[in-house]
């Protein structure tokens, strides 16, 4: 075997699976000796592995001598390969299938040229190098429009200077994840424009429900949520078409935001209470 080809055991899983594919990702591949599919499958795994020179590793798991780590990942028929990815299973198939298949199922797991260079848009963009970071992810989008990392790199950036439009457009061709979701709402939130004070008269005007809006969203950007939550509120009550239904979906957005915060189910109330 090569050195990007293993045998390990249980004990051993941490830190050659887990651990190791925070740095490269990691082919598991769970296969016993008695499994006819598996003889045929292991060997186009490990060439495939060699031939690949380091851009990810196999792992080899004999599920006899292993039967509660294949319990515990599920694996109910060998051979059964999981793919892992900064410390978490990310895909996974069963069987022996073709080496074209095989190869197509790595592509989810290698990272691409335009993956490593999004990535180290995000690491110009830790660094403070913000121009910088900008321009590599905006490179990245440019061949693809919805690439997932660069599209939320960039969208946290114009998010944090104020294009709050652009990046809801951004995000909006991505895939919903937990942290698309979350970023998407902070983005809606700060498209109120103004400041507080002026915002702030505008709404003094209880009549005008579009001022409400822009108020409620513009105090929700300045973490002033309780008062957000109000004003909002407020706009929804009037019951007056879509500016009402913009305002609930501020409300919402403003819960995706705080998430668990004790606010949170207080207003969920308040909210069922306006609107039913």
């Amino acid at each position: 075997m090569t050195t990007h080809v293993r045998d390990i055991s249980a004990a051993e899983f941490s830190e050659a699976v887990v651990e190791r594919s925070r740095t490269v990702p990691v082919v598991v591949d769970f296969w016993a000796a008695w499994c006819g599919p598996c003889r045929v499958l292991g060997p186009t795994l490990e060439r495939l592995a060699a031939e690949a020179e380091g851009t990810w590793e196999l792992v080899k798991i004999d599920v006899d001598a292993n039967q509660a780590l294949a319990a515990q990942f599920g694996v109910q028929g060998i051979p059964t390969v999981i793919g892992f990815r900064n410390g978490e299973p990310v895909a996974r198939f069963t069987g022996a299938i073709p080496e074209n298949a095989i190869k197509q199922w790595l592509q989810q797991l290698v990272p691409s040229e335009d993956d490593l260079a999004a990535e180290q848009g995000r690491i110009l963009a830790e660094s403070g190098d913000l121009p910088a970071a900008e321009a590599a992810f905006r490179s990245v989008l440019e061949r693809v429009p919805d690439h997932q990392s660069a599209g939320v790199g960039l969208a946290e950036l114009l998010v944090d200077r104020g294009d709050a439009a652009e990046a809801v457009a951004i995000l909006e061709r991505l895939s919903p994840t937990d942290e698309v979701r979350r970023l998407l709402a902070r983005a809606r939130l700060n498209q109120s424009g103004g400041d507080l004070e002026s915002l702030a008269k505008a709404a003094a005007d209880e009549s005008n429900l579009q001022a409400g809006l822009a108020y409620g969203r513009a105090l929700a950007a300045a973490g002033r949520h309780r008062e957000a939550f109000d004003v909002l509120l407020g706009v929804v009550s009037a019951r007056a078409g879509d500016v009402s239904d913009e305002a609930r979906q501020a409300i919402l957005d403003l819960f995706e935001v705080l998430g668990d915060d004790p606010l949170v189910a207080e207003y969920r109330r308040k909210l069922a209470n306006a609107l039913f």
